[in-house]
């Protein structure tokens, strides 16, 4: 028996048994049973022995894969430019590995060539790369270190979760620090497998790093840190999150080194306490931003605030429990921050009625105060800060539970004249009024207010919020099921500036009457209407919206009691300007409004159509491929 057997063969001539070299390949024949056919191929570059055992052939020819590391690290070095070094990478995962342990100074051709016209560019850090999940791994970093060498620099790279097996390392870290020394920002989050050896390797090649980002790096410690410090003096923001081995060691450092540090985050980092943080903002004169949340810091800390934050514009306070009311009045009385805009604390047991009545004091330029989940401040503290505040032009009180009507209708008539917004979000000690108070002067400034599932506000506190905004733009009043028609009449009647955003979702008492009285008397300037789960609105709404306001371009009406009726009426209106409809949950919307949606398609860009049953999936798929433009969500 004879068989045919295919053989990469080169046309040599080999010794051995006889064979047959025709034009259309090569025939050799070892025994009388055995034939091989040897298609023609290319001539090899190298040519050597090649010993036939049988049916086993064993390829003897010399090859660049027996050379050392050492040798090839030295031929690595030597390729001319960017699109060689990435043609190199891509043979295997040894020469990947190996041009990746060539720091970018050690080529001997310092000139970067732009793989796609030869042209010579700067390695300033242009290009940026995400990596995550089960895409970051050490070999991707490599590649992304030899590879964006040439085509700008790699300015900032973001690393966030890590392969379960093939985790990102200190190895992979590394390739980046010895290939990108133009890195600019530098963020790991959820990377176990990284420590300080590989923020050692950032800290020996990366000098021009400003920001760096660290959120559960367990295995970096202050050594890391501090080298980063001391090597890249441009650092200007610096977060660190639930890094169990980052205390104040590390942060001394940064307080040493880091004279042009701006912005600073640290949250629930167990080793941090007040010697780091009030050394660092006691040192870093620049900083504007600070966030500090979850720590185990104490009165001194807050206090160095006040004193020493002169330059603080920002200021986020979180979860500092062991923070009391001293420490709080200490830093508004301290009368240091003199530049801060903007202040947020939240869950902090010492904020009380006399502490934040300090801090407006003490904060002459604040311009937005945002409270959220203070239990202890109270209508008196409230009213406190509203008269000491002379610059407030936003308040935002979530979860204040001890906070009634009467601190927000005093404190709106008492704040300064800059006040443009408002926010009560959960606020449940809200309860209706029961009289109107009749001494409150109006707060004419204010253009925004938004009160967001506070069950108690009813019907006889928006008459008076009418009273005293009249200005109102923008209205917001999502989840205030008790609100009625004949409560929110006055509020609307009481407007005179026009509203252009108004949000009633889940107001389930609300009707279709309201939104009649909305359109008439503020349908030329209404922009917005989002009425998702009032279920007693109907096709008169449409109608009413679709007739009075030419600039609607955002409408919600999901879970309401629209037919296909009012749809068509939507579509033959006035409104010119329809970007977003929603008729999420509109069970008696069907096919049938199919031709008025393709009708508002010229200018529509959002679509939702989920969970509107009586729709067909044919129907939607001819809606999706005739308006191109719109992205629609079924």
């Amino acid at each position: 028996m004879s068989a045919l057997v295919n053989y990469r063969g080169d046309g040599d001539m080999y010794p051995g048994p006889s064979f047959y070299s025709g034009d259309f390949g090569l025939l050799l024949s070892i025994d009388s049973h055995v034939e091989i056919y040897c298609p023609p191929r290319k001539r090899s570059r190298i040519s050597g022995p090649c010993v036939v055992s049988g049916n086993i052939f064993e390829d003897k020819r010399p090859s660049i894969d027996v050379l050392p590391d050492e040798c090839l690290f030295e031929i690595f070095r030597r390729l001319p430019g960017g699109r060689e070094r990435s043609s190199t990478a891509c043979v295997s995962k040894r020469w990947l590995a190996i041009l990746s342990s060539v720091r970018s100074s050690e080529f001997y051709n310092k000139k970067h060539v732009s793989a796609d016209d030869d042209m010579e560019v700067e390695c300033d850090g242009f290009l940026t790369r995400c990596v995550e999940g089960k895409k970051a791994t050490d070999v991707r970093l490599s590649a992304i270190a030899v590879g964006t060498s040439s085509r700008g620099g790699l300015g900032k790279l973001s690393i966030r979760g890590s392969n379960s097996i093939r985790g990102v390392s200190n190895s992979g870290l590394s390739a980046i620090a010895r290939g990108c020394p133009s890195l600019k920002a530098l963020s790991l989050w959820n990377v176990p497998s990284i420590g300080d050896e590989g923020l050692f390797e950032i800290a020996r090649e990366c000098h021009s790093l400003e920001k760096l980002d660290l959120c559960q790096c367990p295995s970096i410690s202050n050594k890391g840190l501090a080298a980063v410090a001391k090597s890249c003096p441009s650092l200007t923001a610096v977060t660190i999150e639930s890094c169990s081995n980052i205390g104040n060691d590390g942060l001394q450092a940064l307080a040493k080194c880091c004279s042009k540090l701006q912005s600073i985050t640290i949250k629930d980092c167990a080793r941090v306490g007040d010697q780091g943080i009030a050394s660092l903002l006691a040192s870093a004169s620049a900083l504007t931003k600070v966030k500090l949340q979850s720590l185990n810091i104490t009165d001194y800390s807050v206090a160095v605030i006040g004193h020493c934050g002169k330059a603080i514009t920002n200021l986020v306070l979180c979860g500092l429990q062991n923070v009391s009311q001293k420490g709080f009045w200490v830093m508004g009385n301290a009368r240091g921050l003199q530049s801060l805009l903007s202040f947020t604390v939240s869950s902090c047991r010492g904020i009380t009625d006399l502490s934040i009545e300090a801090v407006g004091k003490g904060c002459p330029n604040l311009k937005h105060m945002c409270v959220r989940k203070c239990c202890f401040v109270s209508d008196n503290g409230l009213v406190a800060f509203a008269k000491s505040t002379s610059s407030l032009e936003s308040l935002q009180l979530e979860e204040c539970n001890r906070i009634t009507q009467v601190g927000i209708l005093t404190a709106l008539s008492s704040i300064s004249s800059k006040l443009k917004s408002v926010s009560l979000v959960k606020c449940l000690g809200i309860k209706d009024l029961s009289t109107e108070f009749s001494t409150l002067s109006p707060c004419e400034s204010l253009r925004s207010l938004s009160i967001r599932s506070c069950p108690g506000f009813g019907s006889t506190s928006l008459a008076m919020v009418g009273k005293l905004c009249p200005h109102l733009h923008n209205l917001d009043l999502s989840g205030l099921c008790g609100i009625t028609d004949a409560g929110l009449l006055p509020l609307l009647e009481c407007c005179e500036g026009g509203l252009a955003k108004v949000n009633l979702s889940e107001c389930s008492n609300l009707s279709d009457e309201v939104v009649l009285a909305l359109a008439r008397l503020h349908g030329a300037t209404l922009e917005l209407v989002n009425l998702d789960g009032c279920q007693k609105i109907t096709d008169a709404t449409l109608v009413a919206l679709a007739d009075s306001c030419p600039l609607l371009n955002d409408l919600d009406v999901s879970k309401c009691l629209v037919t296909d009726a009012g749809v068509t009426a939507l579509s033959h209106g006035v409104q010119f300007n329809l970007q977003v409809l929603s008729l999420s949950g509109c069970s008696m919307v069907s096919n049938k409004s199919v031709p008025a949606l393709e009708r508002m398609g010229g200018m529509l860009v959002g679509l939702n159509l989920q969970h509107c049953n009586s729709i067909s999936n044919h129907q939607v798929e001819m809606l999706t491929g005739k308006l191109w433009r719109c992205d629609i969500l079924s």
